[in-house]
């Protein structure tokens, strides 16, 4: 990671993440909290796309500090979250405004050494003492980043597009990749509950970095009069314009699908990803005694 100077600690994040979400209604998904946290911090786009690990992960380095202050505040019992990752203030804590951070984490951590022992560890980070990684920083999406970014061609990853939007419902899905196409990658059709359609035109982006506002922009440019909505799927991340160029009014749409939310989309598919429920056995003492 990047270091600068303007990049909040963890911990100082606590606060803007409250009033994120209480200027989202009470709870947001963590995409809407981090781009919420954005437009509040007034950091500039060079800090906010500052990548984490690009080897390992398509986070930026605030989502990876914002996954920390989110954890810390759910077992200051704050926060709670679904499985589908919407995260929310507790019903009898929506009055809360803003916390002590120093508070918070001294509270955190006394709890967590009550209940149990942890082993010593080796060099790890201030916000990484005596606590849990973060809820939603499972191992299989770094492991799933590290395998699209480095043992798929470019050429697999655009034909994974095209199965995935097949999957999805896509019809007449086709991989028209070529030079000078404006980046066009391919293109199929939408069907809405069998009435509606949508041509739509989608672009591939194998990518350890951010999507710029220039990169939407260059595609826009190649989709008008050809397609009713546009998609950008990238294995990286969007920089705040570039999310604020997608959805730019008067402009064609386009529907962005960073790392994370491909993850969830393969997963949800069973595309390359395998759950395994694991079997858990327990012995009944009682039972045995009373033969």
């Amino acid at each position: 990671m990047k270091s600068n100077s303007q990049m909040p600690k963890y911990h100082e994040l606590m606060n803007p993440l409250l009033k994120a979400l209480q200027e989202l209604g009470g709870s947001g998904s963590i995409e809407e909290i981090a781009q919420k946290v954005s437009e509040l911090s007034g950091l500039p786009e060079e800090v906010l796309n500052i990548p984490h690990n690009p080897e390992k992960s398509s986070q930026t380095e605030i989502e990876y500090r914002l996954a920390w202050a989110r954890t810390y505040l759910k077992k200051y019992g704050l926060l709670e979250n679904s499985d589908r990752g919407i995260w929310l203030i507790v019903p009898e804590k929506h009055n809360v405004k803003s916390v002590d951070p120093q508070v918070v984490i001294k509270t955190v951590r006394d709890e967590h050494k009550r209940q149990k022992e942890t082993p010593e560890k080796e060099k790890v980070s201030e916000e990484e003492k005596d606590i849990e990684i973060p809820d939603e920083a499972e191992t299989w999406r770094s492991t799933l980043h590290q395998t699209l970014i480095n043992e798929i061609s470019p050429d697999a990853f655009e034909r994974l597009a095209k199965r995935i939007l097949r999957e999805s419902g896509f019809v007449q899905v086709e991989v028209t990749g070529r030079s000078g196409d404006g980046g066009i990658d391919g293109k199929g059709i939408m069907r809405l509950s069998g009435l509606l359609s949508f041509h739509v035109i989608f672009q591939c982006k194998k990518y350890k970095g951010a999507v710029t506002a220039s990169d939407i922009r260059d595609f826009r440019g190649a989709m008008i009069g050809r397609a009713d909505k546009g998609l950008f799927i990238t294995t990286g991340t969007f920089t705040r314009d570039a999310i604020r160029e997608a959805t730019r009014d008067g402009a064609p749409p386009i529907d962005l699908v960073d790392g994370d939310q491909l993850a969830d989309k393969l997963k949800e598919l069973g595309l390359g990803i395998k759950k395994e429920m694991v079997e858990k056995i327990s012995i009944d003492i009682e039972w045995f005694k009373s033969i």
